[in-house]
């Protein structure tokens, strides 16, 4: 019996010191480390087991701990262009080569749609694919995955730039990266990580969202639909509704006219990429703490339901940006795209909306968290497109806000901001911030400013550059109090610009609660 013991526990040992070697997916052929920065490397083997990483003529050892994870540090690096190997090898020899390595700069690029919308969606694709060969940028495509608990592991893919694969990379987070490679000539990595129609809830962890009241009921209302969610029931309710689906698109093909759109696949409301929490926990915990120099977020349009949830929105932004920079250990910069322009052109002189307040929420970002930027998109938006297609004019803007803020190279990264007003008789003078060289007005007079006395009606008014300010009056309004500027869905021809380019971003100077939700 003892022998029969001693074969078992032999064996078990021998099959334990043939455990798999795996690194975390990020760490695979074609990718990128950070320079100028101590680059952690990550995965899994047998608990205790001492690994070595090699890169670069560097030997970095660890041991594995009891969950067989391990991680090593390899010292600073400046960038490299040449290709290298990334060889980790363990104890009982194990081996692992990861190929066409470089080092340069990296970039989490994240949020909903219109980050995830490719360079196939953007506009001139044919052209942009013709001129895509950078095989110094490289996009890591991390697969969409949602989870109601802290996941370890994701899975994705890096793809080296090229005419073959460009089309699928992310367009916003791919036109930032080549602007970046162009003027830093460094190779540039781009963490892709987004999912459409998304709100901004998903993506950060729980535990930071504790704090916000709304975040919570939403919460405690999907987990009581979870309770009575029938998922046979469901699959058959979408079973019939997919073939009564089929049938319109016949009938519709016949009668020339377009199709209606797919029914969706049913989703519990655990799994749901809408959950609190779910994405973080899939496809940004499992990327933490590779080695980034910042981040980029495009995300919002799902969290412009109400004028409440937008005002929301700014805390939330905030705590998303503290809750990544608290998990990477790093005060990273954060850099984000304001909506732009969208839905039906502006009629009234000020329309309280969503999207508004959205906007307002990420000025107040911009201008209140160290680190911060964003990039104004409020002219290059689609009256009737969600997702606009000259994602290479919002990519550009983003980069430059990395530029001039991150590597410090010129002055001068986006429009300008609201930063005072003050009365002066009839009028109101208001002042900007990030005016560059100067303020001024593209294609004659100001237009979409507005502005109201103590009964907080607005009217259209007449603005003016003047100096480094903006002169705002009104025949109507004897007694202004409030100036408001491209205040609306859609504002048209708001055309306030610095002399560098960059628009003036939407704004309010007074802080009245709106009258209700839209």
């Amino acid at each position: 019996m003892r022998r029969w013991f001693v074969l078992v526990a032999v064996l078990l040992v021998s099959v334990s010191s043939f455990a798999e070697l795996r690194l975390a997916a990020a760490f695979s052929d074609n990718m990128v480390l950070q320079r100028d920065q101590k680059v952690p490397v990550w995965g899994w083997v047998n608990p205790g087991e001492a690994v070595t990483v090699k890169f670069a003529g560097q030997e970095i050892s660890g041991k594995a701990g009891k969950d067989g994870k391990f991680m090593v540090r390899l010292k600073k690096m400046d960038a490299n262009k040449t290709p290298q190997a990334l060889v980790v090898e363990t104890a009982s020899g194990k081996k692992l080569e990861v190929k066409n390595v470089l080092v340069g700069e990296v970039w989490l690029c994240s949020g909903q749609s219109n980050m995830q919308m490719s360079v196939g969606s953007a506009q001139n694709p044919e052209d942009e694919q013709k001129s895509a060969n950078h095989p110094l940028i490289r996009m890591f495509l991390t697969d969409l995955k949602a989870s109601k608990e802290l996941q370890a592991e994701c899975t994705g893919t890096w793809a080296v730039c090229s005419p073959d694969t460009v089309l699928k990379f992310s367009a916003t987070a791919y036109f930032f990266g080549r602007e970046l490679h162009k003027k830093l000539d460094v190779p540039i990595g781009l963490v892709r990580s987004c999912w459409g129609g998304t709100p901004i809830e998903a993506w950060g962890p729980m535990a930071s969202m504790e704090k916000f009241p709304t975040v919570m009921a939403q919460k405690a209302a999907e987990d009581a639909k979870a309770v009575k969610y029938d998922e046979v029931a469901a699959r058959e309710k979408h079973a019939k509704q997919l073939e009564a689906w089929k049938q319109k698109v016949k009938k519709a093909k016949a009668d020339g006219k377009k199709a209606p759109k797919r029914p969706k696949e049913p989703v519990h409301p655990h799994t749901s990429q809408r959950y609190p929490a779910n994405l973080y926990n899939a496809m940004i915990n499992p990327l933490v703490p590779y080695g980034i120099r910042g981040a980029i977020w495009y995300q919002g349009e799902a969290n412009t339901k109400s004028i409440e949830q937008a005002i929301l929105y700014r805390e939330l932004l905030a705590n998303l940006a503290t809750s990544w920079r608290k998990d990477w250990g790093d005060q990273f910069p954060f850099y984000a795209v304001q909506l732009p322009n969208f839905k039906k052109p502006q009629t009234e002189p000020s329309e309280d909306t969503g999207w508004a307040y959205v906007r307002e929420s990420f000025m107040e970002v911009h201008k209140n968290l160290p680190n911060a930027g964003m990039a104004i998109t409020i002219d290059v938006g689609e009256e009737k497109n969600i997702h606009p297609k000259n994602k290479q004019e919002v990519g550009y803007r983003m980069a430059q806000q990395a530029l001039a803020k991150t590597y410090k190279m010129g002055n001068v990264a986006g429009g300008p901001v609201y930063k005072s007003m003050k009365k002066d008789g009839g009028k109101i003078v208001v002042k900007f911030e990030d005016i560059g060289s100067g303020l001024v007005a593209r294609g004659g007079s100001l237009k979409t400013f507005v502005i109201a006395g103590a009964d907080k009606k607005f009217v259209w008014a007449d603005a003016e550059v003047v100096g480094d300010t903006v002169v705002v009056s009104s025949p109507k309004v004897s007694k202004p109090v409030s100036v408001r500027y491209a205040w609306a869905d859609n504002p048209v021809g708001c055309n306030l610009y610095n002399k560098e380019g960059f628009p003036a971003s939407p704004f309010r100077t007074d802080d009245w609660v709106p009258a209700g939700n839209k």
